[in-house]
């Protein structure tokens, strides 16, 4: 790493701590428990924002069950709309009272990674968030009346407050609903990213998606958007499938009943131009390169648990000329912003893709509901229903 070139944020407010309200992973235990927690003011670079709403994404649930480590306690959550209460120095493209979403990718902007255009690879949210649960600057905002310090999971949205580094927060026009619009900032952000960052779906190629969770459903709306002719869902959740048509499959295949490889050669005489694995698991990757036409690309994106490695024929991947792609994100100074204007548009459909509201007592509920894959599409956590 070069850390050396990132500058530390120094103090703009004094070290004022604030009460708020926060669920917690407290322990090894696999349930989020209510606390009130003390939250430090934003410093230079940072935002602190009232959240509104907060996504329940697969990721949170992968450090719930401890299968991605993680320090603990902690608060989690990293997909989050809001209101801006106050902000640190050096922050001009938001003000207090703004209505902003954040991306669960917090740049830098100075780390080699960040400096050639790769903010989703940087270094420094890496090491010091994702491994430490601290901001950019090494610290964490949260902690506990004792002085306990708090890990940070992003911006540890399930919080009646957080502090977010300026480079990840986003005005929101009024077109959007706030209690929506959470979604954004990791769902429709990273399913942007593989569909056109990564992905590259140009208009008329055909796609298909393997696994329609929260980010299946929301890469087949982004490939209705961009144009795909022929787009096949494969799960074998049949109401999941049936969201998928709503979204813009025009297929769909229930893999406990079809074989996906003879339904798609049938249906094309040959695979397709792009397909997403949004699961994470070797059966379903193993799947998606199966199903890819020759010189097609395989776009990965589903976060596998520890132990899953990639395990397909080296021979059918290199005669074949299929590329294998992974994406994590998107490069959030451009795909925020254009996910965003979709949505005002109204090109895609938050609502829709939504099937599934918690109040904030219900996080822990939220998370088992989840594992349980009884969210049909992606559900919210409604921290601050007044916030709209």
């Amino acid at each position: 790493m070069h850390q050396e070139t990132y500058r530390i944020p120094t103090a703009t407010k004094g070290l004022i701590m604030s009460e708020i309200q926060a669920q917690v992973l407290a322990s090894t235990e696999e349930h989020i428990r209510p606390e009130t927690l003390q939250l430090g003011a934003p410093k230079a670079g940072e935002v602190r924002v009232d959240i509104a709403a907060c996504g329940v994404c697969h990721t949170d649930l992968h450090v719930i069950k401890g299968e991605v480590n993680f320090p603990r306690p902690a608060v989690l959550g990293h997909e989050v709309s809001g209101v801006v209460v106050d902000v640190g120095e050096d922050v001009e493209h938001v003000r207090p009272a703004d209505r902003v979403v954040a991306a669960f990718i917090m740049p830098c902007g100075s780390c080699r990674h960040c400096a050639a255009g790769l903010e989703e690879l940087c270094e420094v949210f890496f090491t010091r968030n994702r491994l430490n649960g601290t901001l950019l600057d090494g610290t964490t905002r949260v902690h506990r009346s004792d002085g306990t310090d708090v890990a940070m999971y992003s911006m540890a949205g399930h919080a009646s407050q957080a502090i977010i580094p300026a480079s990840a927060v986003f005005w929101l026009p009024d077109e959007i609903s706030l209690q929506d619009a959470a979604i954004l900032g990791c769902s429709m952000f990273t399913s942007y990213g593989s569909v056109v960052q990564v992905g590259r779906v140009a208009h008329g190629e055909t796609v298909a998606v393997v696994a329609a969770g929260g980010i299946g459903l929301a890469i087949t709306h982004l490939a209705a958007a961009a144009g795909a002719s022929r787009i096949f869902v494969i799960d074998l959740d049949d109401a999941k499938l049936d969201l998928a048509r709503e979204l813009g499959a025009t297929d769909v295949i229930n893999s406990s009943q079809e074989d996906p490889l003879n339904v798609i050669t049938t249906a094309l005489g040959h695979g397709v131009d792009v397909v997403f694995e949004a699961l994470g698991t070797q059966h379903t990757v193993g799947q998606a390169v199966s199903l890819v036409d020759d010189g097609g690309r395989v776009v990965l994106t589903g976060i596998a648990p520890p132990g899953h490695v990639l395990d397909t024929a080296i021979a059918h991947v290199v005669r074949r000329k299929v590329q294998i792609l992974g994406s994590y994100g998107a490069k959030i100074s451009t795909a925020m912003p254009a996910v965003i204007e979709l949505a005002a548009q109204g090109k895609i459909e938050l609502g829709t893709l939504i099937t599934d509201r918690f109040s904030f007592d219900q996080t822990d509920r939220a998370y088992l509901a989840l594992n349980d894959r009884k969210i049909r599409g992606r559900g919210v956590i409604e921290i601050n229903p007044a916030l709209q």
